[in-house]
């Protein structure tokens, strides 16, 4: 099949850290939408098992978004296999902690902490959105669509997270309204998303007791803590014709939460 041909048959959606928790809900919305999702992680295991419960349809690739041979190579196969990318979704992201399973303060936090933290929340969407960039300013799309992640924690600042991790997820905020403005000519909308509080492995490995969890429901003005599909769910909408006239804009997916 040749490339023209590919374009016109289906959209094809690589999402990065998908290999569970809120990756795993947004390939679901996009594949119910219709995309060819292509589950992407840098653990192949997680990435072929969700790929395995999307269906034959769908295929999956293990790679590190933080490293840039990496990002070209994955690019590279998706393209040259499935067809040209028409929405990326930057999901990958990890929040550290110290030894003692503490979140670490400015004064505790090790140089390879820093870089670590901003390796994958930061760099990898770089990377991956520069990748990205090239190839539709090389092979235009309609209805080109990067989906950031950033966090609630960037937009409060002083939210009770590690400072490395804030800084990671604000940087991405500036570099979602940087790439949009940049693609705007070709069509592509660039647009990231906040979660909040969200029912995720991550979540749970911070606030580990259940009285934790109903405190943090009851400091949400909704009142509880967010689901995968509550985030997917904006990610998909942002992913979608409908979405066509937003671009540089951070959709809050918090219950409320930044109110406070």
């Amino acid at each position: 099949m040749s490339q023209a041909e590919m374009v016109s048959v289906r959209r094809i959606a690589l999402v990065t850290g998908a290999g569970g928790g809120i990756g795993e809900a947004v390939c679901r919305h996009l594949a119910d939408a219709g995309c060819r999702v292509i589950v992407a992680d840098i653990n192949a295991t997680r990435a072929a098992a969700v790929a395995a419960r999307l269906g034959a349809d769908h295929a999956c690739i293990a790679f590190d978004v933080s490293q840039e041979p990496a990002v070209e190579a994955a690019f590279e196969y998706v393209e040259s296999t499935f067809g040209p990318i028409s929405v990326l979704v930057c999901a990958a992201g990890l929040l550290l902690f110290q030894p003692n399973g503490d979140r670490p303060l400015i004064k505790d936090t090790s140089i390879d902490l820093w870089d670590r933290t901003f390796d994958v929340n930061t760099r990898g969407v770089f990377l991956c959105g520069r990748e990205y960039i090239r190839r539709r300013e090389a092979l235009p799309l309609p209805n080109g669509r990067v989906v950031t992640f950033s966090s609630v924690a960037a937009q409060l600042g002083g939210y009770r997270s590690s400072a490395s991790y804030i800084a990671a997820k604000s940087a991405v905020l500036g570099l979602t309204k940087a790439m949009a403005r940049e693609v705007a000519h070709l069509g592509v909308t660039v647009n990231g998303i906040a979660p909040g509080l969200i029912d995720t492995d991550m979540l749970r490995a911070t606030v580990t007791s259940a009285g934790a969890l109903t405190a943090a429901a009851a400091a949400i003005p909704l009142g509880r803590i967010g689901t995968v599909d509550d985030v997917a769910a904006a990610v998909g909408f942002l992913a979608s014709e409908q979405g066509a006239y937003i671009t540089g804009s951070v959709i809050d997916v918090n219950g409320g939460y930044r109110m406070q």
